[in-house]
Formats: structure tokens, C-alpha cells, sequence
């Protein structure tokens, strides 16, 4: 097999007009490079240089190996800016854009591990919850929760969970129901329900079997948050529907319990968008790396808290 290390002295001389020259900028003596050069030659069994007094150029063959000398280069150097590329911390400023209601419970719970690993990284956080324009927004990631995934063809789009909204209320709510709530009855219950046009709103729910429900109702409550439908719940004010990750806590702590397990609406696909894959700052690529190791397995856990949390029949 061939030297590489002659490769590259041929390819020094060459490039140089000369093996002075060569010796000059790579700082190895010139009769080393003659050595070298003329070793390979041997090697290859073929003359790569003609050389006089005062003049060398490459013979027709040295020009071909020149070439492929040149790409053997231009390679291990891209594998070392790679290498070098890896070992840089990342840092700077990521700037994200995520809706109130998937940063309450969610996102929020997911930051402080990430700056923590990455040290250097700074997230600026901007509550959006329009569509983001990533050049009008000024941000480098949006984060998004919808029934499909974002179609635009000038945006890159990784896939990071899928979110389903559960109907909960409070013990002391059921409680006071004093009967088994079933789907037929829920339209009776008082209910607070999240942002709609009119003052009477629908649910659509998917039952076990594929059945679909449309739950009509004037609820007692309209609000866009989940923190306030989650504490009005909690205060036994009537029956809500949260995505699995905001009603965890209250799980946790016993205030909520899932009602009419195996009904749920329509599912939510949650994503991050961003412009270009290519030329991702390190800080951009891993923050969506991490977002998509830690948000399934966030969801995957308040998923098995809402199974535990199941009221009674």
C-alpha cells in the first residue's frame, strides 16, 4: 500500500513549483521531499515529474495523481474540521418560539436540563401562539402542536411527540356528582373549556372503539390557559379537557383524576420547525436534539400518570 505521507510531499512539490520551495512552507528538509517523492515514483512505477536545472513540471501521469493527491487532502481535512467540530462546546443564543400551552407543564419542564447540560447555550424563550414567522419572529426554532405536521416547503420540520387532550376533574367534584359520569351524561356536567369564537363550545372526542362524540356546552369558564382551566378543575368547578403533560401534576398530587378513560380528543402532533438543516449552529443542533430525546419521554410518563389516575367507574 502506498505512503500517504508521500502522497502529500508530492503534492507539496508540486503544488509549489519546486522542492525548495516545498521545503520552505512545510519545514521538511529538501532532500527529504526528494526522497519521497522519488520513493513513490518507485512505488507507482512511473515518472510523476520532469525536472531540469532550472524548470519541473508534472508529467501527464503526475498531473492525474496530483489530482487525486489534492482530493485525498481536501478529505482529511473536512474529517478534521469535523472532528474539531464536535470537540467545540457549543454556545451562543438559541432563540425559541413556543405557544403558552405547550411551554406550560412541557417545555418549561424540559429547559433547565438542557442549559445545564450545555453551560455555554443561552434560549431566548418568545411566547407566540399565532403561527411563528421564523425570519419576522426573529427565531432560529418554533415549536408547534398541531393535528398535522407543517407543510411549508421552505421549513425543515422534526417530529418530537404526539399529545392527546383527556377530560379530568376533581374528586371533590365527583363527589359531589354522587353519580357515575358516562359519556351520554357529560354534556349535563358544568364544564371549562379553552378559548372558542362562540359562548357554546364543542369536544370531539374518539371513544374506544372509533366511535366519535361531539360534546356540546355553555361552559362556566372560557380561558386559553391551561394553568387556570387546571386550577378551576382542581377547585372542583367542573369537568375539563387537558393535554396529558398539563394535567400530570395534579395527578401527582391526587387533585385530578382522569374521567372517561378511552376518550380523548383529537390527537396533536408536537414539532419544531427551523429554516435549513445545513449549517446549523452547534448551539441550534443541540437543543433540537435534546428537545427530541426528553419531550417523548415526558409524555410517555404523564401518559402512564393519566392511567393511573383513572376515576372510578
Amino acid at each position: 500500500m502506498l505512503d500517504l505521507n508521500d502522497l502529500y510531499y508530492f503534492h507539496a512539490v508540486a503544488a509549489h513549483g519546486g522542492f525548495t520551495a516545498a521545503s520552505r512552507v512545510t519545514g521538511t528538509p529538501k532532500a527529504t521531499l526528494s526522497k519521497r517523492v522519488a520513493q513513490l515514483e518507485a512505488q507507482l512505477g512511473v515518472r510523476l515529474l520532469e525536472r531540469t536545472t532550472r524548470h519541473l513540471r508534472l508529467t501527464e501521469v503526475g498531473r492525474a495523481v496530483f489530482d487525486q493527491a489534492e482530493t485525498m487532502l481536501e478529505g482529511a481535512e473536512g474529517a478534521q474540521a469535523v472532528a474539531a467540530q464536535a470537540q467545540t462546546e457549543p454556545n451562543g443564543i438559541v432563540r425559541l418560539s413556543c405557544p403558552q400551552g405547550l411551554l406550560d407543564e412541557l417545555i418549561n419542564d424540559l429547559l433547565p436540563g438542557f442549559l445545564t447540560r450545555y453551560p455555554r447555550v443561552r434560549v431566548q424563550v418568545k411566547i407566540i401562539d399565532r403561527t411563528a414567522d421564523l425570519v419576522e419572529d426573529g427565531v432560529d426554532v418554533a415549536l408547534r402542536a398541531r393535528s398535522s405536521l407543517d407543510a411549508d416547503p421552505n421549513l425543515i420540520v422534526r417530529r418530537l411527540g404526539q399529545v392527546r387532550g383527556i377530560l379530568v376533574a376533581s374528586p371533590s367534584f365527583l363527589e359531589a356528582v354522587r353519580h357515575p359520569i358516562t359519556i351520554d351524561t357529560l354534556p349535563q356536567m358544568p364544564m371549562l373549556s379553552g378559548m372558542h369564537i362562540h359562548e357554546e363550545v364543542n369536544w370531539d372526542l374518539t371513544g374506544p372503539d372509533g366511535e366519535i362524540r361531539k360534546i356540546r356546552n355553555r361552559p362556566r369558564l372560557i380561558c386559553s390557559s391551561f394553568v387556570v382551566l387546571r386550577t378551576s378543575a382542581i377547585a372542583g368547578l367542573g369537568v375539563t379537557v387537558l393535554p396529558e403533560y398539563a394535567a400530570a401534576p395534579a395527578f401527582a398530587r391526587g387533585e385530578l383524576v382522569h374521567l372517561l378513560p378511552g376518550w380523548y380528543t383529537p390527537h396533536g402532533i408536537i414539532h419544531a420547525v427551523f429554516s435549513s438543516r445545513k449549517g446549523l449552529v452547534p448551539a441550534v443542533r443541540v437543543l433540537l436534539d435534546y428537545l427530541a430525546g426528553a419531550v417523548p419521554d415526558r409524555l410517555a410518563t404523564c401518559g402512564q400518570l393519566a392511567n393511573e389516575a383513572n376515576a372510578p367507574a
